[in-house]
């Protein structure tokens, strides 16, 4: 029942992507093609009829700018031919003074029935001083246009009149042979748009599609999935982030697994020694008060490492989580390395371990004190895990640089392969060479690597087959003489 939702909501999704892109797309093309009826079919008169007024009025204001200088009628001949219009320019009485008809007097201004007299007057009526008239020529059966203003003196008072007539060109043809090549345009435009959009709509859905099938089977369990992309860059990120995702959850899927596995054998191990010996105190040694001891202590350093390995695990928790913060304070990194070493003499005594701490000059350092500490002490403690057991030696060193201090522990085990370097810091990774004689959680290093990365510090390991590892991190915060003592945790004011 859900694979057959799941698939009818991913036909649901294609058909919404692929159809909706095609009607956004199809869209366009009828606004483009609305757009093209109205201006050049529709509107084509009127913008024609609105260009020539504009373009008339703009003649007649130049040859008003030019009344006034000698070569006026010069410049108004010229303006009569290249414009193709008749002018008609009169005084303040109405006496010609410069004519131009290019219609043989067949013009509304020069042809019969004293057509200049007319509009004089409706110039002169007029309060604007202009006039703009559309008539009819019967002489020449074609729409005019009669353009008028008058001239006025710098006081204001009528100086003359100046009359233009200029045909206006049918359109109607113009507009036929626009409507044929616009129905043409238009049906080569709806098929090339349907065809681009179509192809437009499935190249950018079919990759969309095929991404949602592909996280269906990563939703499954299938972490080998490949994400493939459509060609453009944001589906190719978002396939390439989905890959990588699958990637990062199949190798927390296998870090799940080894901690279910490394925490059952920890916890089975250590449990299943309590039990035993608790059988044995009930059974055996409850009268003996030697060996009811002797087994009331096993079970006691048991349960010791049960609950170091339930503490390692919630500390480690809120380290990753970041709910721990750091507590900065200023100490000597040399003192502070040389009191941890000194901890472990207990060890050495009864186990027989020789820990070596070689020091460098004395020097001030910046960060959380308590979990430095912790860090050293790991180390140390997976240093004896892995030290060779013939001569149980351990080798701490105390390197001064002068923007930082080197911490380098280092055993003389039989080190790590190479490809096994990387995995060394990762939880519950464990050498094939781990002993149970030292406590240890398996968390210890992973701790280390979370402290590190939280005071953002550079750390490692070096190690050769047969020659032992050295772990090593470097201390940056380093206060110099000059420092105030509490200049991370408090600004000095003045």
């Amino acid at each position: 029942m859900i694979q057959k939702t799941t698939h009818r909501r991913l036909g649901e999704f294609n058909l919404r992507i692929g159809v909706k892109i095609w009607l956004f797309f199809m869209l366009f093309v009828c606004v483009v093609f609305l757009l093209m009826w109205l201006f050049q079919v529709l509107f084509l008169e009127f913008f024609y009829e609105s260009m020539k007024i504009n373009d008339t009025a703009k003649v007649a204001k130049q040859l008003v700018s030019h009344y006034a200088e000698e070569d006026f009628s010069t410049y108004a001949a010229d303006a009569s031919m290249q414009n193709e219009m008749c002018i008609e320019l009169l005084d303040q009485n109405g006496r010609e003074l410069f004519y131009s008809c290019m219609y043989n007097g067949q013009c509304l201004l020069h042809g019969r029935g004293n057509g200049t007299f007319f509009y004089l007057i409706d110039l002169q009526n007029s309060q604007s001083g202009l006039i703009c008239r559309r008539v009819f020529n019967e002489s020449l059966q074609n729409e005019m246009l009669i353009y008028g203003t008058t001239i006025y003196q710098s006081d204001g008072s009528v100086e003359g009149y100046l009359l233009l007539n200029s045909p206006l060109v049918p359109v109607e043809s113009t507009v036929s042979i626009l409507k044929r090549q616009t129905m043409i345009i238009t049906f080569l435009l709806v098929l090339f748009g349907f065809i681009i959009s179509f192809y437009t709509a499935n190249h950018i859905a079919n990759p969309i599609v095929r991404i949602t099938q592909s996280a269906k089977r990563l939703a499954h369990g299938d972490y080998s999935v490949q994400f493939t992309g459509g060609g453009y860059a944001e589906v190719d990120e978002l396939a390439d982030t989905l890959t990588y995702a699958a990637h990062e959850l199949s190798k927390t899927e296998e870090l799940q697994r080894d901690l279910i596995a490394n925490v059952s054998h920890d916890l089975r191990t250590p449990l299943t020694m309590l039990k035993a010996y608790a059988e044995m105190i009930r059974d055996l040694s409850g009268n003996n008060p030697v060996k009811r001891e002797q087994h009331l202590n096993i079970i006691i350093e048991e349960t010791d490492r049960l609950s170091q390995l339930v503490n390692d695990m919630l500390d480690l928790s809120k380290l990753e989580s970041g709910t721990q913060k750091l507590d900065y304070s200023t100490f000597d990194i040399s003192a502070c390395t040389e009191e941890i070493v000194h901890r472990y003499e207990g060890i050495s005594e009864r186990m027989g371990y020789h820990i070596h701490f070689t020091p460098g000059e004395s020097c001030l350092v910046r960060c959380d004190e308590s979990k430095i500490n912790r860090v050293i002490g790991n180390l140390i403690n997976n240093a004896i895990n892995y030290t060779s057991k013939e001569d149980k030696q351990v080798f701490v060193t105390q390197r001064n640089f002068p923007d930082r201090i080197r911490i380098e522990v280092r055993d003389t085990g039989d080190g790590i392969e190479e490809d096994k370097i990387k995995l060394i810091f990762d939880k519950y990774y464990r050498s094939e060479n781990h002993k149970r004689e030292v406590v240890g959680t398996g968390l210890g290093l992973s701790i280390v690597k979370a402290i590190l990365k939280m005071h953002g510090y550079d750390y490692g390991v070096n190690s050769k087959l047969g020659e032992g590892s050295t772990f090593w991190f470097e201390i940056r915060d380093i206060v110099t003489k000059d420092d105030p003592v509490d200049a991370k945790i408090q600004p000095v004011e003045e």
